[in-house]
């Protein structure tokens, strides 16, 4: 996951913003919908800080922005981070908000035709 996510998001990169985040968010979707049902919370949290830190160097690289330059461009005037944002409105998606929940075992009460009588 992360090898695919480097690779969208070398710092040298020429693609234009929104093509990344629209590829990244396709990745980050799919691996979101595989691995929701397992105790994965924590791993998306990382995820999300993983790709948002990328994109900000990516992105630092390519306009030649300090810290500050990144902090002016991506916080409200009360300091609120914005999320990163590309000019035909696409958005970072971000991973961290889905609901995880675990699949609940059932044992033999799952409905097969194998237990059914006959």
């Amino acid at each position: 996951m992360k090898a695919k996510i480097r690779a969208l998001t070398h710092r040298k990169s020429q693609q234009d913003l929104g093509s990344v985040l629209i590829r990244l968010n396709q990745i980050m979707r799919g691996w979101a919908s595989y691995f929701k049902h397992a105790v994965a919370k924590d791993r998306f949290s990382a995820l999300h800080q993983f790709v948002w830190w990328r994109l900000i160097r990516m992105l630092q690289v390519r306009h030649r922005w300090s810290w500050k330059d990144v902090r002016r461009q991506f916080t409200t005037p009360t300091g609120r981070w914005l999320p990163i944002t590309a000019a035909g409105g696409t958005e970072l998606f971000d991973i961290a908000t889905v609901a995880v929940t675990r699949y609940r075992w059932r044992g033999n009460n799952i409905p097969n035709p194998w237990n059914s009588p006959i």
